[in-house]
């Protein structure tokens, strides 16, 4: 996984294209009629029922538009709200509030509806050893608000991108010429480049589940688009040699039963693809 310092930038640059992308050259619709002088105050009002999540980004979007902005904060992330709650309040410079306000907009209702599903996948699994991951399945620009929201949801994040774990997926495996040279070329290569970075591959039956088990360091075995009753053979066969991680069509009608199986991992594109905004709104008090 990348480290702390890369996920921070990577906000800062998400931010700083939200901006450049909104403003541009500049909000004229406030510049035209609000005085540069004038001071406001707005307040985050939730219209729909869920988890919030953002409210740490918004402040980091704030900051970015204007350090002398002020935020009292009343709900922090990860919790569930109802309709009517106020999240925040946001005082200054008027032009400013209104600069930031459709990228706080944007950012936090996306992040909500991603923390909301998340966590009712998480409620799913719930008395399972079994945890919800998400993918790369993201929107492009928005990837690292995208997992973070997952993380609030009560979920926990796969791979960042291409660069941070190595996934040998069916492609990979077929273009390399089978699973057993797939792993020691990726060995090899990451050996030669000192690269430290974790291998999972996917198996598409038990044949190739028993052909990676005979490879050394592998990480995780992606379980893919297996039914129930070879899902939990693939358990029993993997046992403590690896994780385990199920994936291909699950949904909120099969998830708990492919937990059940004993896997340690269900990844679920619909986590950041598959959702609908939350409904929030930023208005004048």
């Amino acid at each position: 996984m990348i480290s702390e310092a890369q996920f921070q930038k990577e906000l800062q640059i998400l931010i700083a294209n939200a901006i450049r992308e909104d403003v541009g050259s500049g909000d004229y619709s406030s510049l035209a009629c609000i005085p540069a002088a004038a001071l406001g105050k707005a307040k985050l009002l939730v219209k729909e029922d869920g988890i919030i999540a953002g409210v740490a980004l918004a402040k980091m979007i704030f900051e970015y538009v204007d350090p002398t902005l002020q935020i009292e904060t009343f709900i922090e992330d990860g919790t569930p709200v109802k309709f009517g709650d106020v999240v925040f309040h946001v005082s200054g410079s008027s032009q400013s509030i209104l600069k930031a306000e459709r990228v706080v907009l944007n950012s936090m209702q996306r992040m909500s509806a991603i923390a909301t599903k998340t966590n009712s996948f998480v409620q799913l699994l719930e008395g399972t050893k079994t945890k919800i991951l998400d993918t790369r399945k993201t929107t492009p620009g928005f990837r690292a608000a995208e997992k973070w929201a997952v993380k609030i949801g009560g979920g926990e994040n796969h791979r960042f991108a291409l660069y941070d774990m190595v996934m040998l997926k069916d492609n990979h495996i077929d273009f390399a010429g089978g699973i057993t040279l797939a792993i020691a070329k990726t060995q090899a290569y990451l050996k030669e480049n000192n690269l430290d970075l974790k291998i999972i591959v996917e198996a598409r039956d038990l044949k190739e589940i028993i052909e990676i088990l005979k490879c050394e360091g592998v990480y995780r075995i992606l379980i893919d688009n297996f039914n129930y009753e070879d899902t939990r053979k693939a358990v029993v066969l993997i046992g403590t040699k690896c994780q385990t991680e199920s994936s291909g069509n699950i949904n909120e009608s099969t998830m708990r039963n492919y937990a059940d199986c004993g896997v340690n991992y269900i990844s679920s594109g619909a986590l950041t693809h598959s959702v609908y905004n939350m409904d929030l709104s930023l208005k004048a008090i």
